[in-house]
């Protein structure tokens, strides 16, 4: 039998240790939690992608009752990115979350399963790493790229 380890690399770091264009990212993720429609779970999800071609793009959490026939804030800002700008690459990702009473979460959460995949897909087309950061009330996590968060994703790549 054979073991195999898998480390990720996570930097822990507060708000103000962000550089300028990292602290409005996540801003952007923050605010865009306030534009969710999630009147069944009541958790409300923002995520900021940076392109490389100088843009942001954000998305929010959209659900429906048909679940599931609604999207993921990663998901609706990646698919809107893909629409607006078919030939940018993704750079960074910041994703936010506020909990049921509204607030934002305590501890940065990570994208489900889909949107990691969804991600990766536009990592891979990017050609190169896409950074992650999942952001908390305080602290925020930092990861070098989407397959950091899937390390046994699904591709043919």
């Amino acid at each position: 039998m054979k073991n195999i380890q898998l480390n990720i690399p996570v930097e822990v770091v507060d708000f103000n240790e962000l550089s300028d264009a990292d602290r409005q990212l996540v801003e952007l993720a923050r605010e865009a939690t306030f534009r969710s429609y999630a009147p069944y779970s009541h958790f409300c999800v923002g995520a900021a992608i940076a392109l490389d071609n100088g843009e942001i793009v954000v998305g929010s959490n959209q659900e429906n009752v048909a679940y599931p026939s609604g999207t993921c804030a990663e998901r609706s800002a990646c698919f809107y990115a893909g629409a607006r700008y078919p030939d940018a690459k993704f750079l960074t990702i910041a994703i936010a979350a506020r909990d049921t009473d509204g607030e934002f979460v305590d501890r940065p959460i990570a994208p489900c399963g889909a949107c990691r995949q969804a991600l990766l897909e536009n990592e891979l087309r990017a050609g190169h790493d896409v950074r992650v950061i999942l952001t908390g009330k305080d602290q925020l996590y930092i990861l070098p790229s989407v397959r950091s968060t899937l390390p046994f994703a699904f591709t043919e790549f």
